[in-house]
């Protein structure tokens, strides 16, 4: 269980990453930072897409972890095994993302979204 708890949080944090990297090239402005965001362009506000698309992605997930470890727990090695796939797909999601790698980072999402609805699955079963 300690794994799925370490998973769920590092899937928490992955959009304090995507935001560091739009981030990352200097000038932002912390009085306006929403007016700053708005402004990014190419790699920097892919990035800040992705961070926003991470925080859209969490809740489902944080939730499919939750119920499954709750009305499945003799799952949790099959749990552990989407979980870990999820934040592997979440991270290249991103990095496509940032890349400009518009096909690739769709499938990425897609599967992704696969391990969530496979641990409601697991869940449900």
């Amino acid at each position: 269980m300690n794994a799925l708890i370490l998973a769920v949080a590092l899937a928490a944090l992955m959009p304090i990453v995507f935001a560091g990297l739009a981030k990352r090239q200097g000038g932002y402005d912390n009085h306006q930072p929403r007016a700053w965001l708005a402004g990014l362009e190419g790699a920097q506000a892919r990035a800040q897409a992705a961070q926003e698309n991470s925080h859209e992605a969490f809740p489902p997930f944080a939730a499919a972890v939750a119920l499954a470890l709750l009305l499945a727990p003799e799952r949790e090695s099959t749990i552990t095994l989407l979980a870990y796939a999820f934040l592997g797909l979440r991270t290249a999601y991103g990095w496509a993302y940032i890349t400009d790698r518009a096909t690739l980072r769709s499938l990425l999402w897609m599967l992704a979204l696969g391990c969530t609805l496979g641990i409601f699955w697991q869940a449900a079963a």
